[in-house]
């Protein structure tokens, strides 16, 4: 397996900077605080993507608020594509029943695992469960999800950073950028 020793050359473009991330999320935890104003809010992370975007929005939120993480997969390894086919790796660690949910996802794209997770989190018996994404690729939906909080809209492009991934690698970079298709498409 090729190890890149510069993750930004494989880069081909830069899509989002650092900074038009943080002030939209800082618009997000805004209209959140307003939207929950006078109730506790517990955000859930699906993991592992979405954890830098969390961990900024809840400083974002001006709320007494709790954390929770779960960790689901419907991908394999080194692939761009889901497989549909959604496990649960970590669940939550506490009880939601009663309590006003809001899932955090870095990015919402064919919609199966959120699909799934809302079908499984809503089983738990939430006051209210709603959504907030960093990034929404609506050009690959294949089921309808109802988003509550959108980060930003982006073309049907594969993304990478500030969480996102490709093969476990890039997430730590500050800024989401389009992956050079000969990176993800070169056999190995």
């Amino acid at each position: 397996m090729r190890t890149p020793t510069d993750l930004h050359a494989d880069i081909g473009e830069v899509l989002l900077e650092e900074g038009q991330i943080q002030a939209r999320i800082r618009e997000l935890g805004a209209q959140i605080s307003t939207d929950y104003a006078g109730r506790r809010l517990t955000l859930v992370s699906v993991l592992k993507g979405s954890l830098p975007f969390m961990a900024d929005l809840m400083r974002a939120i001006s709320l007494p608020l709790r954390i929770d993480l779960m960790e689901v997969s419907s991908y394999g390894g080194a692939t761009t594509e889901s497989s549909g086919l959604v496990r649960i790796l970590k669940d939550l660690s506490s009880s939601i029943e009663g309590e006003e949910v809001l899932i955090c996802e870095d990015i919402i794209d064919t919609g199966l695992t959120l699909n799934y997770l809302i079908r499984y989190l809503g089983g738990k018996k939430p006051a209210s469960l709603r959504i907030c994404t960093l990034l929404d690729k609506p050009a690959r939906r294949l089921v309808e999800i109802p988003v509550d909080y959108t980060g930003f809209t982006i073309p049907d492009q594969f993304v990478v950073g500030y969480g996102l991934d490709y093969d476990e690698l890039y997430r730590n970079l500050r800024f989401v950028g389009v992956l050079r298709p000969e990176v993800y498409t070169t056999p190995e």
